[in-house]
């Protein structure tokens, strides 16, 4: 396998690969929406994001394996406070989980919060997501006291804040 390849991503370009994507990696989505993604989800992916940021300063990132969309990130900058880098998707493909590229997309992601002059990242886990918990406690976040919920179909899910210093 060749070294993932990470780059922007744009609906004019990307948007059949991330519906590819989302068909082929629902698992997530079934988790947290109580459905798989469809096409309406893949262009929301373009335009989502947290309270009082603005989308078009968004990063909106793949990586790629061999040519293969395998990642999808998201992030935003000015949430939780002013200056804040939040990252509201990190994704991987079932096919790219177990193989360290979390860590390496993670890594360029920082990179990316840091070159804004970010001083913190911060994120949001589901508590159904215990294996999703436990990787962005091994990469350094914690939890930052703030929690919410949300309801999915019959599921309310409940979400911890986690941050990280940069």
């Amino acid at each position: 396998m060749t070294p993932p390849r990470i780059r922007p991503l744009t609906p004019e370009r990307d948007l059949a690969a991330i519906t590819a994507f989302y068909a082929e990696a629902p698992d997530y989505f079934v988790m947290a929406d109580g459905q798989p993604p469809g096409a309406a989800k893949a262009r929301a992916f373009f335009t989502d994001g947290p309270p009082g940021c603005d989308p078009a300063a968004a990063h909106r990132l793949g990586l790629f394996l061999d040519g293969r969309l395998s990642g999808l990130a998201e992030l935003s900058f000015g949430f939780p406070q002013p200056g804040d880098a939040y990252l509201g998707l990190l994704l991987l493909g079932p096919w790219a989980r177990g193989a360290g590229l979390g860590r390496i997309f993670l890594a360029d992601i920082e990179a990316r919060a840091r070159a804004a002059s970010s001083p913190a990242l911060t994120l949001a886990v589901l508590e159904a997501n215990p294996r999703g918990r436990a990787f962005w406690e091994r990469e350094g976040f914690t939890a930052t006291g703030h929690t919410g919920s949300y309801t999915a179909g019959d599921t309310t899910h409940h979400l911890t804040r986690m941050s990280k210093p940069l």
